[in-house]
């Protein structure tokens, strides 16, 4: 059943899909292949942007780094982004899938953004995840915000979502939304009764910034790591258009992404703005430092 009625669209609306589904690691082939079926049923479903986890093809608990090696490939011209370039232009749709990207012999944590037209863009995570530093390196492309047919679309993974700056870079270029595909695990001393912390930080930062937010997570155990799932998908005004997903179940999330509607909402008020009220003259020059060695 789907999420979303699709005659709540307005003339500025899409339908964006959050995929949660469980790649194997080292069965690229595979995680692909189940990867595309799973497009095709959001895309037939009416989805125009369909959003995938993090190291969506490849797994994410590599053994070392010589097995995450042989599990990346070339962005954008490898035989994993051309397949994912084909399926787009095949169905009319956009794409945002988590790869392991090989670029000379670095390896980075990216994802691919595609769409009809063929190749839009790189994101390669910024904020690596205690084993990742082990294999990958920090991204070094910024956050980049890629204009296409359906508005202006960022991309972060995972991890940066602890770090509001992520999503204030996002929305101070004229994001509309920010796809995620996102690993999430337990975070300690989380009770297992209780929400992801991840999802609190999701709605916290759309909130906040006036932009949608679409996370797809992962579910599953993979060589003793859990994943938690629960994505969802944020409207601009902090509050969940779809989700959260399970904790352990794969399954499509649909969620009408109202550009329109998200840019008026900034204003709060007829004299509160989300961005224009930032005191940028106070808080600028501090946020640029790095955290003292001295402090815990």
């Amino acid at each position: 059943m789907l999420q979303y009625d699709p005659a709540e669209q307005s003339p500025g609306g899409f339908v964006v899909a959050c995929v949660q589904m469980e790649p194997r690691v080292g069965a690229a082939r595979d995680n692909v292949a189940r990867a595309i079926a799973r497009i095709e049923t959001a895309a037939s479903n009416g989805a125009s942007l369909i959003v995938l986890p993090e190291l969506a093809s490849s797994g994410y608990v590599f053994a070392d780094r010589d097995e995450a090696f042989a599990l990346a490939d070339a962005l954008p011209d490898g035989a994993t982004a051309q397949t994912f370039n084909a399926l787009a232009r095949r169905l009319n749709v956009h794409i945002v899938t988590g790869i392991a990207e090989r670029a000379g012999e670095r390896l980075y944590n990216s994802a691919l953004f595609t769409g009809p037209g063929g190749h839009i863009g790189v994101y390669r995570k910024l904020h690596l995840w205690d084993n990742e530093k082990r294999f990958f390196e920090p991204g070094d492309l910024g956050v980049p915000v890629f204009d296409t047919p359906l508005g202006r679309i960022a991309v972060a993974i995972c991890y940066d979502a602890w770090f509001p700056e992520t999503f204030r870079l996002a929305a101070m270029q004229g994001a509309d939304l920010v796809c995620v595909p996102t690993n999430w695990v337990p975070m300690p001393s989380q009770p297992d009764d209780r929400p992801g912390m991840a999802t609190t930080l999701t709605m916290a930062a759309a909130h906040s910034n006036g932009i949608a937010i679409a996370c797809a997570d992962r579910v599953g155990i993979e060589r003793g790591q859990p994943f938690i799932g629960q994505s969802l998908i944020v409207g601009g005004d902090g509050w969940p258009l779809a989700g959260p997903a399970s904790v352990d179940r794969e399954e499509i999330l649909y969620g009408v992404i109202d550009i329109h509607r998200t840019r008026s909402g900034r204003a709060l008020n007829q004299r509160n703005h989300v961005l224009r009220d930032r005191r940028a003259d106070v808080y600028d020059p501090m946020l640029g430092t790095g955290w003292p060695a001295s402090r815990s």
